[in-house]
């Protein structure tokens, strides 16, 4: 049997990776302020619209705004912690989904720990 386990992935920082990563934080801020701005303004418009309910357009959109602003500020803790930790730490940037082969007997907990990938300038140095 297989199963799906999400894995972190980890970045060693170097003085290229850290330009790449403030690159891609400030990137991905500016696209989720983006979309806040765009879901309030579609926001905006279906409250005007007849018929339609303005509470439920509301919590529809504040929880989705709101999700956003949270992955904004996750985003922005990560810079900081850009900007704090010296080369050579290893900073969490991504997550990714691996295919994992379960049988009878396996210990589980050898299967589901500490599994991780670690990438220093762009390679994988280590992957378990």
């Amino acid at each position: 049997m297989q199963i799906i386990q999400k894995i972190p992935v980890k970045q060693v920082l170097t003085e290229e990776s850290r330009a790449q990563l403030k690159k891609r934080f400030d990137e991905r801020c500016k696209q989720l302020d983006n979309e806040c701005r765009q879901l309030s303004f579609e926001q905006k418009k279906l409250e005007r619209k007849p018929g339609v309910s303005k509470q439920e357009v509301e919590r529809r959109f504040s929880k989705e705004i709101s999700r956003r602003k949270d992955q904004i500020r996750w985003t922005e803790n990560q810079l900081k912690q850009l900007e704090i930790l010296p080369d050579g730490s290893e900073l969490a940037t991504d997550e990714v989904e691996a295919l994992i082969e379960i049988k009878e007997g396996d210990s589980w907990n050898e299967l589901v720990q500490d599994r991780q990938v670690v990438i220093k300038d762009g390679k994988v140095i280590r992957a378990r």
